[in-house]
């Protein structure tokens, strides 16, 4: 069963793709050829990064990308852009529009929420649907594509609205917010004795400074947790609906398969819209004058009898051995990638796939680019 990621994104009923897949395998350039292809069939596109390496702004020629949609030149009628995920910055923009502004103020100040909002882990994953929930929320994109990072943390977005909710229906977090909300003395007394016991444990541990950021931290935004909550869980949903389709990418080797089969599992446990999977980079043999071209081991016992049949012209046998060689070399490396994609075909029968050939140079530029997306058309 083939993948045509071509007419994926030229559909006007698909809205979202996301790309996943493990590092190495051309994630970020099949992402950036599929938003090509979606904004030259006249959609106006926007492509994400959560990676944050630069490949995706070196394959469209930029300088930089930054939280902020950015044009791609040399696209027409300025149809396609490209941003990258500033985790901070996102959380920002978040506590700016859900908070006053002396609330906002209050929060940007607290150690503990500069720390969370730059360097936590799962804030990356929170922030980024946040950042695909406000970019659909904002109507003015026909499609976006999303470029997750290169792992298995790439699906850790999925469990956003999980851990967040798990958070903040955690003790310590309903303990640290007690006070604030209690409406009587006899019930304050009751919290402030609790928090009292768990305060002095962590004080231990933490030291009181740091628990009083926490506190004062976890106080300043509470008003804000519902928000957080319902925006991740609409997110998710959003994940779930038609327009939405996940793509995933791999290329024609052991490692990259295996992690192509765990993202193939993961998103069809979860029930998310996989469209299909690119095996990229993959190598074929170069066409021949033969009806059948030779195989790696039928090359190398031609290259081995030409030798033996031809001492008397040594140079011409020579040369000739050595192209035999060279192409028993390519046809080795074909026979390896063809088996190693029918094996994955066949544990996922169920799965559209299309192998991508490897070009002779890196992807650096649109035309690179639009080469890719003529090849995701299967």
């Amino acid at each position: 069963m083939s993948f045509d990621g071509v007419s994926l994104v030229r559909d006007p009923a698909t809205k979202v793709v996301v790309t996943c897949g493990s590092g190495g395998v051309g994630k970020t350039t099949t992402a950036a050829a599929l938003a090509l292809v979606g904004a030259e069939a006249g959609r106006r596109t926007v492509v994400l990064t959560i990676d944050p390496a630069r490949r995706l702004a070196q394959s469209m020629g930029l300088e930089e990308l930054d939280n902020t949609p950015r044009p791609v030149p040399g696209v027409a009628d300025g149809r396609l852009f490209a941003m990258m995920l500033d985790m901070k910055r996102t959380f920002d923009d978040v506590v700016l529009e859900h908070s006053s502004p002396d609330r906002a103020e209050q929060i940007f100040a607290n150690p503990f929420y500069q720390s969370l909002s730059s360097s936590f882990a799962g804030t990356q994953e929170y922030m980024a649907m946040e950042k695909l929930g406000q970019l659909v929320a904002q109507d003015e994109w026909d499609l976006i594509v999303v470029d997750t990072p290169p792992s298995r943390s790439a699906l850790d977005f999925l469990d956003a609205p999980n851990r967040l909710g798990r958070f903040l229906d955690g003790r310590m977090i309903k303990l640290l917010t007690a006070p604030a909300k209690a409406g009587g003395k006899a019930y304050l007394k009751v919290v402030t004795v609790s928090v009292g016991v768990i305060a002095r444990v962590f004080t231990k541990v933490i030291g009181s400074e740091l628990l009083n950021d926490l506190s004062t931290f976890v106080t300043a935004l509470e008003s804000m947790f519902g928000g957080f909550r319902e925006r991740a869980e609409h997110t998710y949903r959003l994940l779930k609906e038609p327009g939405t389709a996940f793509v995933v990418v791999a290329a024609p080797e052991p490692d990259a398969l295996r992690e192509a089969s765990y993202f193939v599992e993961r998103l069809s446990a979860d029930r998310m819209p996989l469209a299909g999977v690119v095996v990229n980079r993959t190598h074929r043999t170069a066409p021949t004058d033969l009806a059948d071209p030779l195989t790696a081991a039928q090359a190398e016992v031609a290259a081995a009898a030409l030798v033996d049949e031809h001492d008397a012209d040594a140079a011409s046998s020579s040369l000739a051995a050595a192209a035999l060689r060279v192409h028993a070399e390519v046809a080795s490396v074909a026979e390896h990638d063809a088996r190693m994609t029918r094996r994955f075909a066949a544990a996922h029968p169920e799965v559209p796939l299309v192998a991508v050939p490897a070009l002779p140079a890196d992807v650096h530029d649109l035309a690179g680019l639009q080469s890719i997306g003529t090849m995701l058309a299967g």
